[in-house]
């Protein structure tokens, strides 16, 4: 077995723009508006500008660090290179935590959407055995399979677009941002959508397996993006004129409620099955940039040197991916879906702090945003911090501090089989 082979460039441009919008739709169209429109109502479409505008900024940043360090494990390797191994450490972990926390959760939503009463968890266990099992086959049928879900999923939603827009039984009403606005809410529901625009950073992670990766790589991020932005501002205000800020916030399934309003409820099951399968598309990729991270992480010490693995057919982190599945199997039988969310956004949130803080290092030769834009961005991150949970703060800054053992531990165990070899 190859334990230091690297991985194989067998990705193009559109094949990692595919995996990052397969991975923030999942997220965003079926779980982020209904909690944004409760912390904010009609203001949903501010913190979703806001959002935007961080994620742009933290895109920019991903996209500036990986053309210069194309190889697996996105800010983990970035934060390393250019601040230091603890941060580089700190990263990759609050990344792998805090998407494995996702991954749960897109589970569980795929779960909630395609499973008989009683049968969500045995259902989600089964959905992240057979990704496992596609994710282990090559990041190639990674690709194709999240090729389908992403055509499948933009097809509906483009169809219930339209289908509202030329009903007769529909009747905008105006979105009106006039009366007073709460700023805490609003910064609230940005977190929240920020949540759902966070997929691109596995374009980052799967860094070593992209096609001509200097040119490739911040294409696909900012085309992801923007895919995904102009999607969500589509939808936000089609929501909130067809429906209204009250009763989206109180909606179960927003996008069927669309439906319904347009005189097509006999249409409703077909969108239970998009969003399932929207989730696994999201879960898909999330589980594929984790396997990235961990072997990168495995690498330099910094997790067990078991997991530095790559598997001499299909040139995968086999080993990372099946420990990872083994977790997010544990964490989905014991997890509820809110807290897996408000924990998933602090760790992606710190991950993104150390992209900002890494890529404002970096030198003019380098460079192609200005220094400012890495500031907006990691000063963005603090703020949208503060609006995560209380229970998401507390049990991030637990985990966080369990990761320094880790590391510890890992590089000491590197040490004796060094001083063992020799």
């Amino acid at each position: 077995m190859n334990t230091n082979a690297t991985l194989a460039r067998r990705l193009t441009t559109t094949d990692a723009t595919v995996i990052g919008v397969g991975s923030m739709i999942g997220a965003g169209v079926f779980a982020a508006f209904v909690p944004a429109a409760q912390a904010a109502g009609a203001g949903l479409l501010i913190g979703l500008g806001i959002a935007a505008i961080v994620a742009w900024c933290n895109a920019a940043a991903s996209a500036q660090l990986a053309a210069v360090y194309p190889v697996a494990g996105g800010t983990y390797v970035y934060g390393r290179e250019r601040l230091g191994p603890w941060w580089g450490y700190f990263a990759g972990w609050s990344f792998i935590v805090g998407k494995t926390a996702s991954c749960a959760a897109m589970a569980l939503v795929f779960a909630a959407y395609v499973a008989p009463d009683g049968w969500e968890k045995p259902v989600a266990v089964l959905g992240v055995v057979a990704l496992t099992i596609v994710n282990l086959l090559g990041v190639t049928r990674t690709a194709a399979a999240t090729k389908v879900i992403v055509v499948f999923v933009l097809v509906v939603l483009v169809g219930v677009l339209i289908t509202v827009a030329a009903s007769p039984l529909v009747e905008p009403e105006p979105i009106s941002l006039s009366g007073p606005i709460d700023a805490y809410g609003v910064l609230q529901s940005a977190g929240i959508l920020f949540f759902a625009f966070a997929g691109y950073a596995r374009i980052a992670t799967l860094g070593e397996e992209v096609s001509n990766p200097h040119r490739a790589i911040p294409q696909a991020i900012m085309m992801a993006l923007a895919i995904t932005a102009g999607l969500y501002l589509v939808l936000a205000i089609t929501m909130l004129s067809v429906l209204g800020p009250e009763t989206l916030a109180a909606s179960q399934a927003p996008i069927a409620d669309l439906l319904v309003a347009a005189g097509w409820g006999w249409a409703t099951g077909l969108i239970s099955l998009t969003a399932g399968v929207a989730a696994l598309g999201a879960l898909l990729a999330l589980m594929a940039g984790i396997g990235r991270t961990a072997l990168a992480m495995a690498r330099n010490s910094d997790l067990p040197r078991w997991l530095n693995a790559v598997h001499p057919r299909f040139r995968v982190p086999h080993r990372a991916e099946l420990v990872l599945s083994g977790v997010v199997i544990a964490v989905v039988l014991v997890s509820d879906l809110r807290g897996a969310i408000a924990f998933s956004s602090f760790g992606v949130l710190l991950y993104y702090f150390v992209a900002n803080i890494a890529a404002f290092t970096q030198p003019a030769t380098q460079r192609r945003i200005p220094r400012v834009i890495n500031v907006i961005g990691a000063l963005a991150c603090l703020v949208l911090v503060v609006t995560v949970p209380v229970v998401g703060l507390a049990v991030g800054a637990v985990v966080l501090m369990m990761g320094i053992p880790v590391r510890l531990l890992s590089n000491r165990q590197s040490r004796k089989l060094s001083d063992h070899d020799a």
